[in-house]
């Protein structure tokens, strides 16, 4: 009986544990995802507090900086109205630190910051020393001529002399630190002395020189604590909540995101938008692809056809024009009215007339397409690689003589590429913490429910078999005093004496 009695007690906790793990289960299946939600949107919103504040604040991810030039190889039959043979030369890669300073949280659930940045020369990721000669357009002297066209001939033969008098020519032989970062240009201080304010900066020239050490406008943007809503978009830059470079109000409009983090849960279907100050305008990916970075899941983001699409195969895009051909944008109302143009690099996803005017440039994909791999659950970007040219329209103006007899084309200065990769200890632990442990509870409420109903089977199943012994023994004893009766029974016939007409039956027998 003892054995028995253990046995039941067994059987019971096992049944009460099952149970247990049953509801666990069937709870963790119902809540879990809630409560994974609520994790998330506690840790990507901008608050102190967060897990992701200060990966929003001091960005862990090693950014580059790697700048191709289009070294122009005939200079001087271009200036004959010969067709531009380039070469390209580089990259030239640079280390990028961004740092958020002047961090404001206000009233209105936003935070104002500026973030600064600043770059250091990668010898042993660069295909060659900031020393290296560069063969490119002179922006200062055809961008004046671009820039006067239109205006009186004695105007322009004043220009004609004053180049000639420093020394100016239609193209320059420069350093890449010096086309990067600045040069003494007798030209430039000339205009700012006799033209001030026609160009944002005084002293050197340089593509890049505004970068270097400076911040990119101070952006206010929504921090999700009150309303989840408009988390990471940008609420004002520069305090505007437009901005007037365009022709229409749909392109002056700032939408999007700072382009650091977008809101978490995102599906296919989700925009990606930013404000990008270098561009001047906002910018919308697509979605391409699902992808695994790392073990971690991704979704990828792409440049659509029409980003620089002109205004006559994408109406939306008329607000940019003045436009040339499709795949190149102007953006000449907001670099000191130059006649400069963007493009995705060697004129990748553009009209096939632009590579086709410069000797040198092959596009392809694999190697010019920007994407940017997002987290979708979290909005935080684990790998990007955003690409872009910067291009020149040149052509020979009648009374500039430097500018010669210059066929129009948009020749391309440069493209570069900022790229930058999850990696190190930020990668480890955002894989334990948002991917790894919510996939470990996703399986363990399945495998609890499972379980539980495995031990729940085991009380039953005692309780069967038990039923089956009670029915089995309880059989056996009533065939066994049948036996009995019967053996009786025969032995007292055996014991009766026969009748005698039995015997005598018998005995003829």
């Amino acid at each position: 009986m003892g054995c028995h009695a253990r046995a039941r007690g067994a059987a019971a906790a096992l049944g009460v544990l099952g149970l247990l793990c049953a509801v666990l289960g069937t709870v963790m299946i119902v809540m879990l995802p809630s409560l994974i939600k609520q994790q998330v949107l506690k840790n990507v919103r901008i608050d102190p507090s967060s897990l992701s504040f200060n990966m929003w604040k001091e960005i862990p991810v090693p950014f580059y900086l790697s700048v191709y030039f289009f070294n122009v190889l005939n200079p001087d039959g271009v200036l004959r109205g010969q067709k531009p043979q380039v070469e390209e030369r580089g990259p030239y890669v640079y280390r990028e630190f961004r740092h958020k300073s002047n961090i404001t949280f206000n009233n209105n659930d936003t935070v104002s910051f500026l973030e600064y940045r600043s770059y250091q020369f990668q010898p042993a990721k660069s295909r060659g020393s900031e020393s290296d000669y560069v063969v490119i357009p002179n922006i200062m002297v055809l961008g004046a001529a671009m820039m006067v066209e239109n205006r009186p001939m004695s105007l322009k033969l004043i220009m004609t002399m004053a180049f000639s008098t420093l020394g100016q020519r239609a193209f320059m032989n420069r350093t890449v630190a010096e086309i990067m970062w600045g040069y003494d240009d007798p030209l430039v201080n000339l205009i700012n002395k006799y033209f001030p304010g026609m160009f944002p900066f005084k002293g050197k020239f340089g593509l890049f020189a505004e970068l270097n050490n400076s911040d990119s406008g101070l952006f206010t943007v929504f921090t999700g604590v009150k309303n989840f809503s408009r988390i990471h978009l940008v609420d004002k830059w520069n305090g505007l909540s437009k901005v007037n470079f365009w022709h229409s109000d749909q392109c002056n409009m700032i939408n999007g995101t700072s382009g650091q983090m977008w809101a978490p849960f995102m599906t296919p279907e989700s925009p990606l938008e930013f404000y990008s100050p270098e561009a001047c305008r906002s910018m919308r990916l697509i979605y391409k692809e699902p992808g695994i970075f790392q073990g971690i899941p991704t979704y990828r983001f792409v440049a659509p056809k029409t980003l620089f699409a002109n205004g006559s195969d994408y109406p939306p895009n008329e607000g940019f024009c003045p436009c040339m051909e499709s795949g190149i944008q102007n953006v000449s109302t907001c670099r000191f009215s130059a006649p400069l143009f963007l493009s995705h690099p060697h004129f990748y996803n553009a009209d096939p007339v632009l590579a086709e005017a410069v000797t040198g440039l092959h596009p392809n994909p694999e190697e010019h397409s920007l994407f940017l791999d997002i987290h979708p659950v979290t909005g935080i970007p684990m790998n990007c690689s955003v690409k872009l040219q910067l291009n020149l329209y040149i052509k020979a103006v009648k009374g500039i003589g430097q500018t010669g007899s210059i066929e129009p084309v948009v020749l391309p200065l440069l493209w570069f590429g900022e790229s930058g990769a999850m990696e190190g200890e930020t990668l480890r632990t955002f894989y334990t913490q948002l991917v790894l442990m919510p996939k470990v509870l996703h399986y363990a409420q399945y495998v609890l429910l499972g379980l539980g109903c495995a031990l729940l089977l085991i009380p039953v199943v005692y309780h069967v078999r038990s039923q089956e012994k009670c029915y089995l023994f309880w059989s056996s004893s009533k065939k066994g005093s049948k036996d009995k009766e019967a053996i009786q029974a025969y032995s007292e016939s055996l014991m009766t004496p026969a009748p005698k007409g039995a015997v005598l039956q018998e005995a003829r027998l």
